[in-house]
């Protein structure tokens, strides 16, 4: 449950991020804009994938936050 919570958390956290980039416009607002569909993707297929191989939910929710962690501080790291 609180993995769940933390996970929400975080990826508030990084659309907020994600807004404040798009809405300063720019080369680097499309470029975020390409990359958040791309991994939309990207992590429907790998859920699906590992779910479909076996894998737990919990063990999904675990891979997930870990790319919504890389994100938050990818995007933290270019606000300074």
């Amino acid at each position: 449950m609180m993995e769940t919570a933390t996970l929400a958390v975080e990826a508030q956290q990084v659309m907020a991020l994600r807004m404040a980039k798009l809405a300063a416009g720019g080369p680097a607002a499309q470029t975020e804009a390409t990359r958040m569909v791309s991994e939309k993707v990207v992590a429907y297929a790998e859920a699906s994938t590992m779910l479909a191989l076996g894998k737990s939910p919990e063990t999904v929710m675990r891979r997930y936050r870990t790319r919504v962690r890389a994100n938050s501080r990818r995007l933290m790291a270019q606000r300074d």
